[in-house]
C-alpha cells in the first residue's frame, strides 16, 4: 500500500514512476503481460489462434484467470497448432473436460476443436490466418482521437469486431462474438488501446507503425 489515492485516469505508478494502465493490477504476470504483450502486433498464426481460442474461454471469466491458466492451455491444446487440434476426437474432449488445469466447459472445449478445422480452412483459401484477420483493423480515422479511460469503457465492441465476427460465424466458427473479437483486435495489436499516458502506449504505436501487415 502506498497510501496515494487512486488516480482518476485509469492509470497506476510503476516502481520506476512512469505509469500503466490500472487494469493490470498488483499481480507480476498480469503486469508484465500488460507490458510486453498486450497491444503488441502479432502476425504468427498459431499465437492467433491461440488468442481465438483462449478469448472465447475468458467469456463470462476474468483474463488474469485465463492468463495463470494459459501454459496449461498450450500443453492440453497441443501448443494450438491448429492441425493437431483439428484433429481432437470425443477422448480428448473427455481428457480436457477432466483437467482442473483448464476451463473445463464442453461448449468451449468443443468450440475450440471446431475452429481448428475452420482456421485449417481459412488458411488454405486465405494463405494464413493472419492475412485474414488483419484485413479487419480499422482505419485511423476511425478509431477515436483520444483513448482515455472514458472511451476504453465505452469501447466493447466497434464496426471491424462485429463485420470480423459475421464473416467467422457465416464460415462456421463459435464463440466469436463482436465483443469477443474486439478483445482479439486488442490482444493481437490491431488496435491500441492503452490509456492515454500509459508508458507503454508509445512503444505499441512504435511497434505497429513498422510492423508488415500480413496480405
Amino acid at each position: 500500500m502506498t497510501g496515494e489515492p487512486e488516480r482518476s485516469d485509469g492509470l497506476a505508478v510503476r516502481p520506476d514512476g512512469t505509469l500503466r494502465c490500472r487494469w493490470a493490477g498488483s499481480d507480476a504476470g498480469y503486469q508484465h503481460y500488460h507490458d510486453h504483450e498486450w497491444g503488441r502486433p502479432v502476425a504468427d498464426d498459431r499465437r492467433l489462434f491461440e488468442k481465438v481460442c483462449l478469448e472465447g474461454f475468458q467469456s463470462g471469466l476474468s483474463w488474469l484467470t485465463i492468463l495463470r491458466k494459459r501454459e496449461n492451455f498450450r500443453s492440453a491444446f497441443a501448443g494450438f497448432d491448429p492441425a493437431k487440434v483439428a484433429a481432437f476426437g470425443p477422448a480428448d474432449v473427455e481428457r480436457l473436460l477432466g483437467d482442473a488445469g483448464i476451463v473445463r466447459h464442453r461448449g468451449k472445449i468443443e468450440a475450440a476443436i471446431a475452429n481448428a478445422g475452420r482456421a485449417l480452412e481459412l488458411i488454405e483459401e486465405e494463405g494464413s490466418l493472419a492475412a485474414f484477420l488483419w484485413r479487419f483493423e480499422p482505419a485511423a480515422a476511425d478509431r477515436p482521437s483520444r483513448f482515455d479511460l472514458a472511451t476504453l469503457a465505452a469501447t466493447t465492441t466497434s464496426p471491424a469486431s462485429e463485420a470480423m465476427s459475421r464473416e467467422l460465424r457465416r464460415r462456421g466458427w463459435r464463440f466469436v462474438g463482436p465483443t469477443t473479437l474486439y478483445a482479439l483486435m486488442q490482444a493481437m495489436g490491431m488496435v491500441n488501446d492503452h490509456l492515454e499516458g500509459c508508458a507503454t502506449r508509445p512503444e505499441v504505436e512504435a511497434d505497429r507503425s513498422v510492423f508488415v501487415r500480413p496480405g
